[in-house]
């Protein structure tokens, strides 16, 4: 049976089904900021990223769901004496800031785990976390010149999709930098934002596939050539394994700023996203907490709120706060309130399972 990771800025809360109800079955690191958590489907090994602020980032590993081990956290190399910042680039320092994304590789790869880093660096691992390297064909691409910050000081690799295809196929989604792909694991890769768009930049560079702001892309199992990506400038997909992307956010509702998006496992054109005011603003639109789901692709879509607040709630949630469980009809989100919603029909109802949790960075179910 599934359980659920909640990855709060207090602690790491598993949550487990028992008589028709999600309950809280155990906490840990408890008084500490969990920014993100994992879980291998492969077997079931648990990572946990801690952000200590001025004493660094840490990773903890659990390969039985209950006890933990703190292994190595990545490390950048020593930058070097001679390094010239690229003209017009924004200076970055050469040493992790955050862990932003953590991803089990290929069911060909044991012990392979992908990091995305701020400032900007993807480190890969083949003994499960004891060790970390850098991927220097992406930290030394000359494109990366052009990347910088969005919400956080530098920019940051948040969204790693494996493909279940061939292994060494990943495609990044990067803030802000745009998405990219390697074909020959790690070792080149090409940019895979073209159709993006950019509204806070000059017209001449709202195109810029470089310059995009992806807050979060997904990748659908069954089709891995469909991916779906939140923009900051709103919703897009891709039916060509992002070679190009599509705008559809003047068919959403309410509207189409936000962070995450998650998508069904075997169906590429069912997907669901936590919609926002951006900006100055970044809560629900209305104040209302609603989930927007397309059934068709993102030629129309739901606006979902039976069992979510609806008035006066300030509710945001994080690029890593949705998840869908690998049936598919199983969906659970938390926000920046420490509120936390699980729906059994696709967003059809919610649950409010428990609204006194610290706020909420992370919410994943375990593949095993």
């Amino acid at each position: 049976m599934s359980e659920l990771l909640v990855a709060t800025r207090k602690g790491l809360f598993t949550l487990v089904r028992r008589d028709a109800r999600w309950t809280i079955d155990r906490a840990d690191f408890i008084g500490s900021p969990v920014s993100l958590v994992s879980s291998d489907p492969r077997d079931g090994t648990r990572l946990a990223a801690l952000d200590h602020g001025h004493f660094g980032c840490k990773l903890h590993r659990s390969r039985d769901g209950r006890t933990w081990d703190e292994i190595a956290a990545p490390t950048y190399p020593e930058k070097p004496a001679d390094f010239v910042e690229p003209e017009g680039a924004q200076p970055v320092p050469w040493n992790l800031k955050l862990i932003w994304a953590l991803q089990p590789g290929g069911a060909d790869q044991p012990g392979r785990v992908w990091c995305g880093t701020i400032p900007g660096g993807l480190f890969r691992s083949d003994d499960g976390g004891d060790s970390w390297e850098l991927v220097e064909a992406l930290w030394n691409h000359p494109s990366r010149a052009k990347w910088f910050g969005g919400g956080a000081d530098q920019p940051g690799v948040h969204s790693i999709c494996v493909d279940p295809r061939d292994s060494r196929r990943v495609l990044l989604g990067v803030s802000c930098g745009g998405a990219w792909l390697t074909t020959d694991d790690g070792a080149s890769w090409e940019q895979r934002a073209h159709g993006m768009r950019a509204a806070y930049l000059p017209e001449e560079r709202a195109l810029d596939p470089e310059n995009q702001d992806p807050h979060c892309i997904v990748q659908c199992a069954a089709r891995p050539d469909h991916c779906w990506a939140q923009h900051h400038n709103g919703i897009f997909r891709s039916t060509d394994d992002a070679r190009s992307w599509h705008e559809l956010s003047e068919n959403a509702r309410p509207s189409a700023f936000g962070f995450p998006v998650a998508v069904h496992p075997g169906d590429a054109d069912l997907a669901w996203f936590v919609p926002a005011v951006k900006d100055e603003m970044r809560i629900p639109a209305e104040a209302k907490v609603v989930v927007s789901r397309t059934r068709d692709g993102g030629k129309t879509f739901d606006v979902l709120g039976d069992g979510l607040p609806q008035s006066h709630a300030y509710d945001l949630v994080y690029r890593h706060a949705l998840d869908v469980d690998p049936s598919g009809d199983v969906l659970a989100f938390g926000s920046t309130t420490g509120s936390l919603w699980v729906s059994e029909d696709q967003g059809d109802h919610w649950t409010h399972v428990s609204a006194h949790l610290p706020p909420v960075y992370a919410v994943r179910f375990t593949r095993a």
